[in-house]
């Protein structure tokens, strides 16, 4: 029997009009409309307005967030069940929701204070990702400890491409290190270093601002894999701590793959704007479905498969 566990895109994968064709066709999903009301401003109006505007971090994030929950309820009420969920980096606020850790209303306003605080962290410190393609990890690695400056790997998401993040121009030497060694360095378009040292400003933030606002975690209703430790979470105590720590750590999420292949997850299901998830199941697992949701023609061929 088939196990399908939902995944949950991350920032980055953001466009103008995403999720818009989903939301036409399902007029009683009204997430958009349900998370502008805890955010204070109009998530439609942004999500259709400049390229630029939605890039923000403060935009992004809970764009993001409220377009993958609304291909979740749609999944729903198509009747597609799941038995676990992951995210990657932000794609993990939506899994929590999904996975009933947080509640929607609790959902978005942990995502506001997540991207209000790394928002502020950015503009006061610059810094750059690339993601390296054709190394291996342990390569990525050895490179970047022997570049001067600030620059580590951040993201590993599959075996041919790992993520980097750093200073500035540590991380551009190091882009052009790799290219010199054969390897293909892409420039993110973010606006600093997330999942390394420089966001620990907006860890710190984050975490005085979550233990102030009476958040409930619960114990999820079904298995939530983790960026922090590239597994199935059991521990859930302490979670201002955890998601603080999250924004400073890497990205585990070749480990998280391997670990739901190894429990038996046939199904990979990509609720959000982009296929970046789906592309890396396909990279790094064999024998797996593999389908994303971001619009209606994506969602057909979905159902026909997870149904």
């Amino acid at each position: 029997m088939s196990k399908t566990v939902f995944l949950f895109s991350g920032q980055g994968s953001q466009y103008t009009g995403m999720g818009m064709e989903l939301a036409e066709a399902y007029p009683d999903v009204k997430v958009y409309e349900r998370a502008s009301e805890i955010l204070g401003f109009d998530l439609i109006e942004k999500i259709n307005g400049s390229e630029e505007e939605l890039a923000k971090t403060v935009i992004a994030q809970p764009a993001i967030m409220a377009t993958s929950l609304t291909a979740f309820e749609i999944l729903k009420r198509e009747g597609i069940k799941f038995s676990a969920a992951a995210g990657h980096s932000l794609g993990e606020y939506a899994a929590m929701v999904a996975a009933g850790i947080l509640s929607f209303e609790d959902g978005f306003r942990v995502i506001k204070a997540r991207a209000e605080a790394m928002q502020k962290a950015s503009e006061a410190a610059s810094g750059a990702m690339y993601a390296i393609i054709g190394k291996t990890a342990e390569e990525i690695e050895e490179v970047c400890a022997g570049i001067g400056g600030y620059v580590v790997p951040v993201n590993y998401n599959s075996s041919a491409q790992t993520v980097i993040a750093g200073e500035t121009s540590a991380a551009e030497k190091a882009a052009a290190k790799f290219a010199e060694i054969g390897a293909k360095a892409v420039k993110l378009g973010v606006s600093s270093a997330f999942h390394s040292k420089l966001m620990q400003p907006a860890a710190d933030d984050f975490e005085t601002a979550l233990r102030g606002m009476g958040i409930t975690f619960n114990k999820p209703s079904v298995p939530f894999y983790s960026n922090l430790t590239g597994d199935v979470q059991t521990d859930f105590d302490d979670m201002p701590s955890k998601l603080a720590k999250h924004i400073v750590s890497p990205v585990k999420f070749t480990s998280e793959l391997n670990a739901l292949a190894e429990a038996g997850y046939t199904d990979y299901a990509e609720l959000g704007p982009g296929k970046v998830l789906t592309g890396l199941v396909k990279k790094t697992l064999k024998e797996v479905n593999a389908v994303n949701v971001e619009n209606q023609k994506a969602l057909e061929k979905a159902l026909e498969i997870l149904k």
